[in-house]
């Protein structure tokens, strides 16, 4: 049987995530013979069918990487979504020429879309970012003997085996088995509930942060009011006027009608003003 002979059923609409699975058998493996030719129709002449089929006899491959991955706490469903990025992933990039079996290719993209996903979302904080704690997110559970925690012999041993510090051990051993805590109450009544909002200081609540805010609102009523009362009554109404009034204020021309001087003169009274409060509030 060619690769053009080849029968792919699509299924249906699928009802549950059981279904897709079992749908997922119904597709026919390749032979290699089978696989060379679709994937030098898919490089040389960019045949979409091809990439199908390809992608088609590879689901099951998806399901059952994608299990192996369900003590995670994510939605299989989810997790085969993942997977079956990476499939794709790979199909595309593979070259029948290199004498391997996609199979053996597909899987590196499979669980690297499968990795990324989980660390996207197993917590609300990344638990892992650098390579090193990629390596032991994914291998650490299967090389702790017991639920406890890790003796130094324990750590030294991981760090040795997975080339990582016993620092980024020790690191990755607290982050996986500690919790994601609410900062808000979990209950109805807040006065039963102890949440770690409760104990978080409040914005400027340190000691001189306060005392320079309340210097600062004193310097803004009392020192404003101090340095108006230093200029003339012309002056003081054309700051009054100009940066006092929120809803309206004042333009030069309009202060220049007033007091039946050019705007350049109201300019200059309010830049000698602004320069005498300044010295005012300053002393």
């Amino acid at each position: 049987m060619t690769a053009d002979t080849l029968h792919f059923p699509v299924p249906s609409t699928l009802g549950s995530i059981d279904s897709y699975i079992t749908a997922t058998h119904r597709f026919p493996l390749l032979s290699a013979e089978e696989e060379t030719e679709l994937g030098r129709r898919l490089r040389d002449h960019g045949d979409v069918d091809a990439a199908r089929k390809l992608v088609l006899s590879h689901l099951r491959l998806v399901v059952a990487v994608a299990r192996g991955y369900l003590g995670y706490g994510l939605p299989h469903a989810d997790l085969i979504q993942e997977g079956n990025i990476g499939l794709m992933k790979a199909v595309k990039r593979f070259d029948p020429e290199r004498g391997v079996r996609l199979v053996s290719f597909a899987i590196h993209w499979i669980k690297a879309e499968i990795h990324e996903f989980i660390l996207r979302n197993w917590r609300l904080v990344r638990v892992a970012t650098t390579k090193a704690q990629r390596k032991l997110f994914f291998n650490l559970r299967s090389l702790k003997k017991d639920l406890g925690s890790m003796s130094a012999s324990e750590v030294a041993s991981v760090a040795d085996t997975l080339k990582v510090s016993q620092i980024d051990v020790r690191e990755m051993e607290t982050r996986l088995y500690g919790h994601d805590i609410a900062l808000e109450p979990q209950t109805e009544n807040e006065d039963e509930s102890f949440a770690p909002i409760a104990y978080l200081a409040a914005p400027n609540a340190e000691p001189t942060q306060q005392i320079e805010q309340k210097a600062h609102e004193r310097l803004l009523t009392e020192g404003l009011q101090t340095a108006l009362a230093t200029l003339d009554p012309r002056s003081r109404h054309i700051v009054e006027a100009r940066w006092l009034n929120d809803e309206n204020p004042a333009t030069l021309h309009d202060l220049a009608a007033i007091y039946s001087i050019s705007a350049e003169r109201v300019r200059q009274i309010e830049v000698k003003a602004m320069q005498k409060m300044r010295g005012a509030l300053t002393a």
